[in-house]
């Protein structure tokens, strides 16, 4: 999965998780043996191996809410880049304009090699804060077992068994720079798939203020929070389903921060792993041609085809999330 952020606060978000299948009885005999930081630790070391050599490409749908607009967008991902057009907007599809607009911008990309490396060199970039992050996580928190729920497909593998873990910083971990400095004010639980060991679900909030660059760069916070999912999308193949994120705070003492989305992955389907840009663009050119006013304001759904429900009003307390099973939140 390529979504990437360019902010260090939200590198967690970035984590494209893939494994190899696990046999059932041998992830149960491995879960009964192992601590909670084990287990998280050899989840990491899984994701962390199998992300090097995925190799698997998928187009999907993206339908994000902000605070002002609503949007719907095919993504592709290539063997250069990824690349995404909008394709509604609030409910509506592109006006003629609006849908020449996104093509040009696209067709520039196809027009000038120096423009399409500069967006691989970023999306490499965002990728390697990602792995950073998911290697700091066995050490950056401590972790408590909290229960089991059930797998859905929105989160993990349906009806397979995901362990609960509370987690909190570990005042023993100095981050090695400031990608991993947000990790050290915060505090929530993860969900890891017992059968596949996969890591299907992140929930973090900020429980302090976060500088980094030492207060200079700027700061997050109290209370930011991010939600990432992670679902099977058929033959094994894991994609994030969903992604909510709600930072505030400043950057260079005086430009304010203040992000507030929630994105909803769905619809995936293979395509050619050797695919390149410019085929990805015809791709989403015919796609987007076949997409109808209609089509734009369905529900987003599972790869499965089932409806996914949406947070009616907005981000909850954390006693509210832990009342509710995981695919509500």
């Amino acid at each position: 999965m390529v979504l990437r952020f360019q902010s260090v606060a939200f590198s967690l978000a970035l984590a494209a998780l893939a494994l190899p299948f696990c046999s059932w009885a041998k992830a149960k005999n491995d879960l009964r043996n192992l601590s909670p930081a084990e287990l998280v630790r050899q989840a990491i070391k899984n994701e962390i191996a199998a992300n090097a050599d995925s190799g698997r490409h998928f187009m999907f749908k993206d339908q994000k809410k902000t605070t002002h607009l609503t949007q719907v967008k095919l993504l592709v991902e290539t063997k250069d880049a990824t690349a995404g057009m909008l394709i509604a907007e609030d409910g509506h599809p592109l006006n003629p304009q609006q849908r020449e607009q996104e093509e040009a911008r696209l067709a520039n990309y196809v027009r000038n090699p120096e423009e399409l490396n500069k967006k691989r060199k970023q999306e490499k970039e965002d990728a390697e804060h990602s792995q950073r992050i998911l290697r700091a996580l066995p050490e950056a928190f401590l972790y408590e077992p909290d229960g089991t729920e059930k797998g859905t497909d929105m989160v993990g593998h349906a009806g397979d068994e995901l362990v609960r873990l509370k987690f909190r910083p570990n005042p023993d971990y100095n981050p090695p720079s400031r990608v991993e400095q947000v990790l050290t004010g915060m505090a929530g639980h993860l969900l890891i798939d017992a059968t596949e060991q996969r890591l299907a679900e992140i929930d973090a909030t900020l429980q302090k203020d976060v500088s980094f660059g030492w207060g200079i760069l700027g700061h997050l916070d109290r209370g930011g929070r991010f939600l990432v999912q992670q679902a099977d999308v058929g033959d094994h193949q894991w994609e994030v389903t969903r992604m909510e994120l709600l930072f505030s705070g400043k950057i260079l003492f005086v430009k304010r921060l203040n992000i507030r989305s929630s994105d909803i992955f769905s619809d995936f389907h293979s395509v050619p792993s050797d695919l390149t840009f410019a085929q990805g663009v015809e791709l989403l050119r015919k796609e987007a041609t076949q997409a109808d006013a209609g089509t734009a304001q369905k529900p987003p759904r599972t790869a499965k085809g089932q409806v996914i429900r949406e947070p009616k009003d907005g981000p909850k307390t954390e006693a509210e999330r832990d009342r509710q099973p995981c695919c509500d939140r």
